[in-house]
């Protein structure tokens, strides 16, 4: 017989090891439960039921039987029931994915209020105004959430009413305003619904669990999840619990708490809270909040018991933790609890105190931060100070710096960052309905809220430059302006520079810098702590990671940089790139000779170029490999445009016999897609003294380093083979010109030999194609085209943005590899690759290279290394340590 399912846990039933099940925030309640905290009780329904919810679109046979057996014992430790006539029990129904979605999905408050049960609250608290406050919320919270009437015709009725009351806050309004809303909104309600507000409590928590069920479909929490890579099959869980107040007097009040700054890493109880005031008060930023600190001195007792119980639960969970608390009446009562989103500076520091304070290991510092988190830091900040004075001050929600022209909604941000515009959203306050534009913006400013508000908490888990809380501001949305004290205005378009660590917004575009964190990493100075905890990162990633990183640099100062920022070698360096600018005409000589002698002197013209370049790049990596491609793209791409020069020939009687010769050139090479055709490896067999002069460049190079006193390492790559044949011929050219200068030169060079495999075919054959090459390096980007049958150029210009939106692609192939398809290409080349050469060595040099979920799948893999542009290099270090520790960590807590 089976055992039926359990789909309703009540809080101390649970564990934080249940996450999958009860969601984060469950979880985090149970675990407090269990440690003795004061948590109001309750109990969570499953994302499993949620999951079976969402499937069927009715509940689970066995739910309501569950919770109203849970609801029974709520109400039986509470000492009330719910919605009773005197002392009524009301309720919280909140979300709780496994992955913290701040506000993308519903909570609905009070649960267990009505006409008759109002009245019942406001004697057992003696609080009427804030008894009828809260049956004002919950008809509004119900109204919208549940039953999908418009919020704004729920907030024009409180407008008019603080018109009519000649007040600002609503705060401000009185039991007699508060009653007509009441009133007036379940009229809104019934009208707009077509079913008035239910008065049975039962009635209302039965709706409002399937109203937050529903809400993890909602386009807000979909969006969401496909930006921070969320799988849609997960389901929230519901979290029921008795409601607390802290907005009975002034020995009452709510807030945010974190074990540590959660911007700065910093340690130290941070957060925000309102005396007098709801949970919501805080998180939306409608109340400006008063700093933590400020607690010590209004309720003593209740700050150290709050901070005694950060204590316990930042030595359980040995990281930074952050609570929703609220005081009732001088009662301390903590409503959530988990690991505290943070800024990529504050993980960095966080992370390495914990190593100093003896909590946790080096491989667990290191799997707590990530290459996203250290990419972010690698940016500019401003200039030093300007002298300046800022046209406001706000509160220093998400650090860093950044400049943008000023919108003032999510449509035009969006239709800007489409037109390759940076832009600085601001807003009063953030709302989830912001997102698209937070997600495009580069800064977020708001002229109200805190560290914890809406604004802070989504731009800080996204990288955002945030200034929260610039209340001297006024914005003014439907003029599109904002405008200071001093009577200075600035109009949607106008530029602004936006300092997240400062807290202060400028007008105009300011200087930026590089990061602390960059110059720690180039020239390993002293930078601070910041610097320091990356530098112990990549230290430790480094003597952890099994696969190395290079770079893809093609000059001598592009290889200094790499070098300097921890590469282990130059896995691509591409001799196209030398061929432009002045040494153009000497290619069109080739292209244009007439013999093979003409041919012949021209190469022998570049021959000196590419030797000079070679000797420089080698000599800025010595002792490291240096892997050189030989000529890819095809020699149109060297030739004036067709079009230009077909004009040029046409409107020019007196145009040049070289013209002519080129147009005729042009159009001889001319090809429909010549991404597939004479280049690469056809390029050099086609083309008679290419691959020996490139070659002959290289040889002479190492031999003139290693006259010099240096340890060149030159290895010579032969692209876009498709055939073991192909890749037979152009070795054997290869081997004779370096046979020859090891005659000439009486020195053995010997350089490895081996090819790109970008095309799926070469994929298919590397176990024949490996019996010539020393090595396969992986060109993920044309294998990425090639595979899926698309110009990346074109794609991304055309249809990727219907694809990224309606799921085709979670993510853009060329930004993370695709696994499945590219991926199985790479795994079956490797494979046969090896079988037929167990001493092959595998990189990869596609830009993916430098991508933290590519970089952990190349691990896998078994490749030796990878090789990525150098600013990425810090980042792939990073995560190449981290891919040999493991699988990739949760980012619950970044």
């Amino acid at each position: 017989m089976s055992v039926p399912k359990q789909y309703v846990y009540a809080f101390g039933d649970g564990n934080r090891d249940m996450a999958d099940q009860l969601g984060g925030k469950g979880a985090g309640l149970a675990e407090m439960s269990r440690l003795g905290l004061p948590v109001p009780p309750g109990f969570t329904i499953t994302t499993e039921a949620c999951r079976a919810f969402l499937l069927t679109g009715e509940e689970p046979r066995d739910l309501g039987v569950e919770v109203a057996q849970q609801l029974v014992s709520l109400e039986r430790e509470a000492g009330r029931t719910l919605g009773a006539p005197d002392e009524p029990l009301l309720l919280s129904v909140r979300s709780g994915g496994r992955f913290s979605m701040p506000g993308m999905m519903e909570t609905i408050l009070d649960i267990g209020l009505g006409d008759v049960s109002v009245e019942g609250l406001a004697r057992a608290t003696g609080q009427e105004r804030s008894a009828w406050d809260s049956y004002r919320r919950l008809l509004q919270m119900f109204g919208h959430t549940v039953l999908g009437v418009d919020a704004t015709l729920f907030e024009n009725l409180i407008a008019a009413r603080k018109r009519d009351a000649g007040v600002k806050d609503d705060g401000e309004l009185g039991v007699a305003q508060l009653k007509a809303l009441v009133t007036e909104f379940q009229a809104l309600i019934r009208r707009e619904s077509g079913e008035g507000f239910p008065q049975d409590p039962v009635e209302q928590l039965q709706m409002a669990i399937r109203a937050v069920f529903t809400s993890w479909n909602s386009e807000r929490a979909r969006l969401y999840r496909s930006r921070e890579h969320i799988p849609d099959d997960l389901g929230t869980a519901v979290n029921v619990q008795a409601m607390v107040f802290g907005n009975l007097g002034l020995d009452s009040g709510t807030g945010v708490a974190f074990t540590r700054d959660p911007a700065t890493g910093a340690p130290g109880l941070y957060g925000d809270y309102l005396l007098n005031a709801q949970g919501e008060d805080v998180v939306s930023g409608v109340r400006d909040a008063l700093p933590l600190a400020t607690l010590k001195t209004s309720l003593p007792g209740v700050f150290a018991e709050l901070a005694a119980y950060l204590r316990t639960l930042e030595e359980h969970y040995r990281d930074m933790c952050d609570v929703e608390f609220t005081i009732e009446r001088g009662k301390l009562w903590i409503l959530q609890t988990r690991i505290g989103k943070r800024t990529a500076e504050a993980a960095f520091r966080v992370a390495y105190e914990l190593v100093d304070e003896g909590r946790i290991t080096e491989d667990e510092a290191l799997m707590r931060v990530d290459g996203a988190a250290l990419n972010g830091l690698m940016f500019p900040r401003f200039a030093g100070h300007s002298t300046d004075v800022p046209l406001a001050r706000g509160v220093a929600a998400s650090p860093g710096a950044a400049v943008g022209a000023v919108v003032f909604d999510t449509p035009t941000a969006v239709q800007r960052h489409r037109a390759g515009q940076r832009v600085v959203l601001v807003r009063r306050e953030t709302t989830p309905d912001d997102l698209p534009g937070m997600i495009v913006a580069d800064a977020v400013l708001t002229s109200r809220g805190g560290k914890t508000s809406h604004a802070a908490v989504v731009a800080r888990g996204m990288g955002k430059v945030c200034v929260c809380g610039a209340d001297t501001l006024t914005v003014d949305i439907a003029a599109r302006r904002l405008t200071t004290p001093s009577g200075v205005v600035v109009h949607e378009g106008d530029t602004v520079s936006v300092d997240g660590t400062a807290g202060t917004v400028h007008r105009g575009a300011l200087p930026l810098v590089d990061s602390e964190v960059r110059q720690a990493i180039e020239t390993g100075a002293d930078t601070g702590e910041l610097g320091s905890a990356v530098r112990r990162a990549l230290d430790h990633a480094d003597e952890a990671a099994r696969m190395e990183v290079r770079a893809n640099a093609d000059t001598p100062a592009d290889a200094a940089l790499a070098r300097q920022l921890g590469a282990r070698g130059i896995g691509l360096c591409r001799t196209e790139h030398m061929f432009l600018g002045e040494r153009r005409s000497l290619v069109e000589d080739m292209i244009l000779a007439r013999d093979d002698e003409a041919r012949a002197a021209s190469l022998a013209a570049l021959l000196p170029l590419q030797r000079s370049d070679f000797i420089d790049i080698l000599r800025a990596m010595d002792g490291l490999p240096v892997t050189i491609r030989l000529l890819d793209p095809p020699l149109h791409e060297f030739l004036p445009d067709l079009t230009d020069l077909s004009v040029r020939v046409a409107t020019h009687t007196q145009s040049g016999s070289r013209d002519r010769e080129l147009l005729g050139a042009v159009r001889k090479l001319h090809e429909q897609n010549p991404m597939l055709g004479l280049r690469g490896v056809r390029l050099g067999l086609a083309t008679p003294g290419l691959v020996a002069m490139q070659t002959r460049a290289i040889a002479e190079a190492v031999d003139q380093r290693l006259r010099d006193g240096g340890d060149p390492r030159a290895e010579i790559m032969i692209p876009l083979v498709a055939t073991a044949t192909e890749l037979q011929l152009a070795r054997a050219e290869v081997e004779r010109a370096l046979a020859e200068v090891s005659l000439e030169t009486g020195r053995r060079i010997d350089c490895p030999i081996g090819t790109m495999i970008e095309l799926p075919r070469s994929a298919l054959t590397a176990g024949r194609i490996a019996a010539f090459a020393d090595f396969f390096s992986f060109g993920t980007n044309d294998l990425t085209q090639t595979v899926w049958g698309m110009s990346r150029d074109d794609a991304e210009a055309s249809f990727f943005p219907l694809y990224l939106d309606g799921g085709v692609f979670a993510v853009s192939p060329f930004e993370s590899l695709d696994e499945e398809g590219v991926g199985e290409l790479v795994l079956r080349a490797v494979e046969s690759g090896r079988d037929a050469k167990p001493a092959l060595t595998t990189g990869v040099c596609g830009e993916h290279g430098g991508d933290p979920a590519s970089i952990h799948f190349f691990h896998r893999a078994g490749l030796d290394y990878v090789s990525c542009s150098p600013f990425r290099i810090p980042t792939a270090r990073l995560e190449a340590g981290r891919a040999a520790l493991g699988p990739v960590a949760s980012s619950d807590s970044r």
